[in-house]
């Protein structure tokens, strides 16, 4: 027995005394990840926590003694979640809630309140901002839609591209020789064969190469997008630009982010033409957002995002139908679309360690791109 112990490395060992350990349990509210907030019975904070600061966006001595109506209008429905919970005296529920005040947007929260037994009329508030996860879950839809554009595209370049080329040296051949009416069939051939290549080219761009990284300056892309909107396809919609000009520069391709946002434009402006509305505005912001975090492609930790550059238009935004699977291949509200630019811009921000995502209603679509810092390479020593 003494052997087999030694074989699987079961030694005996003495029972460890349990160490007794003391915890306050105001420390363990404040490192909870959850926001958490105590109200009285007039909806006045009693007490919160660190994430709470983080989700209202202000400091716990603002918060403490103010009220939630100076953050959220009076006919908002958690006040009336909050009434359900002191009335019934159970904890109650509501998903996909938007927190939207002077202050204050969330979309997509969850938020639990629950009475405080020992005090008649407190309740315990709970508000988790799912957003975040849900963008990660279409950014990881994108990235398995990328891989498997990959690898079409590799199929489509190697097994069409080649006989392609013969069908329209062929049809060339045969146009040259050949009678009114056959030249008509012969150059639709060669229309046709073009129209083929062209489309393979465009899957090709999904394929798999190496971003070559460098400090870009944001605001210069964001010009040089502007003005050739304005030079072409959006020349009679307003931008209105709002940059903050303190930003270091982003870690990426200048060619790539002029790509993705020449899409994101280019897609706002026809959104806007489809309602041949007079008054059309896209707007151009960028800024600094802390506490956006992705995992790093190499597995080593988590990359911070902190800065987001946004697209936002006044169309008539993205049906609901298709607006979940927006970032995936030949998904489109266009009647002539291929449905592969937005796969493409998802694939490129991903490249860029990025993270992309939507909010949408009628009146109001804004896609929000969130990229990493560009940081100086570690010096090799030699």
């Amino acid at each position: 027995m003494s052997g087999i112990r030694k074989a699987f490395g079961m030694v005996n060992r003495k029972p460890v005394a349990a160490r007794e350990v003391r915890v306050d349990p105001l420390q363990i509210f404040d490192a909870l990840p959850l926001a958490v907030a105590v109200l009285d019975e007039n909806d006045t904070f009693c007490s919160v926590n660190y994430a709470a600061e983080e989700f209202f966006g202000s400091s716990k001595a603002l918060l403490l003694h103010s009220n939630l109506c100076d953050i959220l209008p009076l006919d908002h429905p958690l006040f009336l979640l909050l009434e359900r919970a002191r009335r019934a005296g159970v904890t109650v529920a509501e998903h996909d809630m938007i927190l939207e005040g002077p202050r204050l947007l969330r979309r997509g929260c969850t938020v639990q309140a629950a009475p405080l037994q020992e005090v008649p009329g407190c309740v315990v508030l709970t508000l988790q901002d799912e957003s975040a996860a849900r963008a990660l879950d279409q950014q990881m839809s994108a990235r398995n839609a990328a891989r498997s554009i990959t690898g079409m595209a590799a199929i489509l370049a190697h097994e069409v591209k080649n006989p392609l080329s013969g069908i329209r040296g062929a049809a060339q051949l045969l146009e040259a020789s050949a009678t009114a009416e056959d030249r008509e069939l012969a150059v639709l051939i060669r229309e046709e064969a073009d129209r083929i290549r062209a489309m393979v080219e465009r899957m090709e761009t999904f394929g798999e190469k190496k971003l070559e990284r460098q400090a870009v300056n944001i605001h210069r892309v964001l010009e040089h997008v502007r003005k050739l909107a304005r030079s072409g396809f959006a020349q009679r919609i307003k931008f209105i630009e709002s940059y903050d000009p303190s930003l270091p520069h982003v870690q990426g391709s200048r060619d790539q982010l002029i790509q993705v946002l020449l899409n994101l434009v280019k897609n706002a402006a026809e959104s806007i033409d489809s309602m041949d509305r007079p008054d059309g505005e896209i707007h151009l912001t960028t800024g600094f957002q802390h506490g956006v975090r992705l995992s790093a492609s190499s597995g080593r930790g988590r990359a911070n995002l902190p800065i987001f550059v946004s697209v936002r238009d006044n169309g008539p935004g993205i049906p609901e139908d298709i607006r979940r699977h927006l970032f995936e291949p030949f998904i489109t509200t266009k009647a002539a679309g291929s449905g592969l630019g937005l796969a493409l811009v998802a694939k490129i921000v991903a490249d860029h360690g990025g993270l992309i995502d939507v909010d949408s209603r009628p009146g109001r679509t804004e896609f929000r791109i969130h990229l990493p810092v560009y940081e100086d390479p570690p010096e090799s020593n030699h």
